[in-house]
């Protein structure tokens, strides 16, 4: 067929069209059968045609004859001849039985019969085709003379059948269809075929298109399985040519219906006017209602007074509520609504009678580590401050003392009406332990306390619920210099403790660990006296000196300078070595030491004796030489024995 054909389905296909010659076979032996015509649109009657008996004959240029080849006497009666008339008339009736048709394109059929398996179609040819009812499944309507395209696939199979497929022929045309459909918003009609992950896959114009769920209706559909085997209207919405992917709505067309209805419906609308609606969809941060046509939406916050978790624990889908219109806006088609605001507030119902000081019942609903709120009424809350749970001073969560869902109770502490605020306590139920504190712990009193901070400059103990007090790492220990008191304990560890000082204003308890033994430096005072010797073990080293661990306990400390060793070798830690103090200070707890001098002392006055025995025999010296003069040679004798003792002692 030509492409006007091709490119326009809706156009007519002309019967009276001239048979065209079928392209040229050569050199192939065929048997030629004779093909019986019906001619059921001639009304007189016509002159039996004796056929001859099919002959093998060699088709050089075509299988099939035209007219003006076709040999009218080879068919004719021995003894018997058609008239020119005749001829004429069978040329026409001839003509007008069939039609041209060219394998590879797009024509126009009618169904002729309809039956469960296949579809019987002509198109003019001599014979009818066949298509499979499966292709046209989409179209349920279809009946007996209605016209349908069609793609000629083969003029003739093995069997002489004509083949003829609508898929194929809808196939090349629906893209066009398609386009069309979505540059002009038209309605088309597709086959839904089967279910889809997130939707339908849908037959439009023998393309399968793809129904999101969100588009198939303007409410959520839980069951996509009843629109299978479906046919429905749609619009195409989105088509992706590069992947061949097109994308339908029904929705948009049920929008367009609503559109009207909502604009009228808006108009009519007042704040504080009260509708009857149905729960359309439920999130988690509120619902929507159907108001009929038009979608309004009740935040989490407008569904309750008392706080909730889920919608879910108010309304149901498809349930048929009373709303209050709270506000909407006419341009973007919003309305918000209300369902709490159908009751009176509880704050209007709570007792007059309630005043501060009064004890009150409610659940905890909500937690932060600043406090928990106390629901005493549905909607009626009365925050418990972290600081109102216990009467510790020391650092801790509204975690630590409740959970959602606790059934308690507590003091009002401030109640505001007009701001709907009130401030509860529970630290108040029981005595202030503070009120009493001076008599239950005097100074110099020794009590067991639990070790539950640590910090540079001391340790924070409890010694009973709310009363807590420090020691300071001064006053841990007599003798160990302690760098930070995690040395010294752990937290959660019970530790002796005696109160020095007390403050009730300030809810200050000082407490100390080495008062509960003598101060040991007084009798250290007498021991490491200045300028007494003392063993000692270097147990470490830093960029100034060294650290010397002492007998009782207690430590000391060496300069560089004065840890100078006699061999000139230089000191280890661990090593064991002699120490001379120094400096001592009771009120410092120091004790300053040297190795040094333990030796450079003794080595000194090593010295000044060889200074002394030296000048001694100078002074012999002299004295001999003193008397020379008066020497005889007697004497010289005598002088050079005494030279000569001189020398030994010398060596």
């Amino acid at each position: 067929m030509s492409e006007e054909l091709i490119n326009n389905p809706e156009m007519e296909v002309n019967n009276e069209e001239q048979v065209v010659e079928t392209p040229e076979i050569e050199n192939v032996e065929v048997e030629q059968p004779v093909a019986e015509v019906e001619t059921k649109v001639v009304k007189e009657e016509l002159p039996e045609v004796e056929v001859t008996a099919p002959k093998k004959t060699k088709v050089i240029e075509s299988a099939y004859p035209s007219l003006d080849e076709f040999n009218w006497d080879s068919i004719e009666k021995k003894g018997s001849k058609y008239s020119a008339t005749e001829q004429d008339r069978y040329e026409d009736l001839y003509t007008k039985s069939f039609k041209s048709i060219d394998e590879n394109e797009v024509i126009l059929g009618s169904i002729v019969s309809i039956n469960s398996r296949e579809i019987v179609v002509n198109i003019g040819f001599k014979s009818d085709g066949v298509i499979s009812a499966n292709e046209l499944r989409y179209n349920s309507d279809l009946k007996i003379g209605d016209t349908i395209e069609v793609y000629v696939e083969n003029q003739e199979d093995a069997t002489g059948q004509l083949q003829l497929s609508h898929k194929k022929a809808r196939l090349l045309q629906s893209w066009n269809r398609v386009n069309l459909a979505y540059d002009n918003q038209e309605i088309i009609t597709g086959y839904v075929k089967c279910r889809t992950k997130g939707g339908l896959i849908v037959d439009v114009f023998g393309i399968e298109a793809f129904l999101p769920g969100s588009q198939i209706d303007v409410k959520p559909i839980r069951d996509y399985d009843i629109y299978v085997n479906k046919t429905m209207e749609f619009k195409v919405v989105k088509i992706n040519h590069e992947y061949k992917n097109v994308v339908v709505s029904h929705k948009a067309l049920i929008e367009d219906e609503l559109e009207a209805q909502k604009a009228e419906i808006i108009a009519r609308l007042e704040k504080g006017q009260i509708l009857e609606g149905t729960v359309k969809n439920i999130t988690s941060y509120g619902v929507f209602i159907d108001l009929g046509g038009v979608d309004g939406l009740i935040h989490i916050t407008d569904l309750s007074w008392g706080r909730i978790i889920h919608p879910e624990e108010i309304v149901q889908l498809d349930q048929k509520i009373n709303v209050v219109i709270l506000d909407f806006d006419e341009n973007k088609k919003r309305i918000a609504l209300g369902l709490k605001q159908l009751t009176p507030h509880p704050w209007d119902a709570l007792d007059t009678n309630l005043a501060i000081g009064d004890k009150v019942k409610g659940k905890v609903v909500v937690i932060a580590d600043y406090g928990a709120f106390i629901e005493v009424l549905p909607g009626v809350e009365g925050l418990v401050h972290v600081s109102e749970m216990s009467w510790s001073q020391h650092l801790r969560t509204a975690h630590d003392f409740l959970k959602v869902g606790d059934e308690i109770e507590a003091v009002i502490l401030t109640l505001d009406r007009d701001e709907r605020k009130m401030s509860l306590g529970i630290k108040q139920l029981i005595p202030d332990p503070w009120e009493n504190i001076v008599s239950r712990y005097p100074v110099n009193s020794k009590h067991t306390a639990t070790v539950r901070n640590f910090t540079n400059f001391g340790i924070f103990v409890e010694l009973e619920e709310g009363v807590d007090g420090l020691i300071h790492i001064s006053d841990l220990s007599w003798s160990k210099k302690i760098k930070h008191p995690a040395e010294f304990t752990k937290i959660g560890d019970s530790i002796e403790v005696v109160v020095l000082e007390v403050d009730v204003d300030n809810r200050r308890l000082s407490l100390g660990h080495k008062q509960l033994e003598e101060n040991p430096w007084d009798v250290f005072e007498s021991i490491f006296t200045i300028g007494s010797d003392h063993e000692g073990t270097i147990i470490s080293q830093n960029d100034k000196g060294y650290v010397i661990a002492l007998s009782y306990g207690i430590e000391g400390f060496a300069f560089n300078r004065a840890m100078a060793k006699e061999d000139k070798s230089n000191p280890k830690v661990e090593e064991i070595l002699m120490f001379k103090v120094i400096e001592f200070s009771k009120e410092a707890k120091k004790i300053t030491l040297s190795h040094t001098k333990t030796w450079q002392e003794s080595k000194e006055e090593e010295e000044k004796r060889n200074v002394s025995e030296d000048k001694k025999k100078q002074k012999e010296i002299t004295k001999i030489n003193d008397n020379n003069e008066k020497s005889t040679l007697g004497d010289l004798s005598v002088l050079q024995n005494l030279q000569a003792d001189l020398k030994r002692k010398e060596k």
